[in-house]
């Protein structure tokens, strides 16, 4: 009888097999890797955060440049992903979610990563190279790895090489920071980082999943816009 009751107990434990882990650990396991290097950019921004060697990295960037410097692509690029994810959606590149849901997410992300930077810019009040205040963490650089992320996330599976892209305007963005003597390096590291891990951390979550009232009642509803001899507009089209 003692052999039985131990049977059952072992009959009772779920055995989950190496290869078939439970799916909680599966997605944990996902993020866990994918935010190690917006981690490692963070943490590198804080460490160089008013330190001796960014100061030192202004001056060399300034002297290679010149004082005069000052171009203002910086301010357009930033939007450049999320031109990138109309255009795609215009062009029918199958995306991850509905074109609703992106950007959803997107502002979601967008209003997340702009409290924390508008908060840490308060909380620092950080001199920038130029002597103007609020200088830690860049906004525009934050802002561009955000819509990047998006646009990564939505379209990586469809067209890795163009989802991807999106990253060399945040990349342009936030050297183009420094050129102009806006932000030290470690306000463009942390607002970088801030970025991605937040845009990690909201596909990973993806609030308010269900709703999305262009899909609610089963027709499928989608916006083109248009333009030519006659005027332009958007079309509406619904899909039953």
């Amino acid at each position: 009888m003692a052999f039985a009751g131990t049977a059952r107990s072992v009959a009772s434990c779920r055995i989950f097999p190496v290869d078939n882990p439970p799916q909680d650990s599966v997605r944990i396991s996902r993020i866990g890797k994918k935010i190690i290097f917006p981690s490692a950019l963070l943490t590198m921004g804080l460490i160089l955060n008013g330190s001796r060697a960014e100061k030192q990295f202004q001056t060399y960037v300034r002297n290679y440049t010149g004082d005069g410097f000052r171009v203002h692509v910086d301010d357009y690029l930033q939007y450049a992903p999320i031109v990138q994810i109309i255009a795609s959606d215009i062009a029918g590149l199958r995306a991850k979610h509905h074109w609703f849901d992106q950007f959803k997410y997107l502002l979601i992300s967008q209003a997340v990563t702009v409290s924390i930077t508008s908060g840490l810019k308060e909380l620092y009040y950080k001199q920038r190279p130029d002597g103007m205040p609020h200088s830690f963490p860049s906004g525009h650089t934050s802002f561009a790895f955000v819509n990047a992320g998006v646009f990564r996330h939505e379209f990586e599976s469809s067209a890795p090489v163009w989802a991807y892209s999106g990253y060399l305007m945040a990349l342009t963005t936030g050297p183009m920071r420094i050129a102009n003597n806006r932000h030290w390096v470690s306000d463009v590291l942390t607002g970088a980082g801030i970025a991605m891990l937040v845009t990690e951390f909201v596909y990973h979550i993806e609030p308010m999943k269900s709703w999305n009232p262009f899909v609610k009642t089963g027709h499928e509803v989608s916006l083109i816009p248009y333009s030519g001899n006659a005027g332009s507009g958007v079309w509406v089209v619904v899909r039953f």
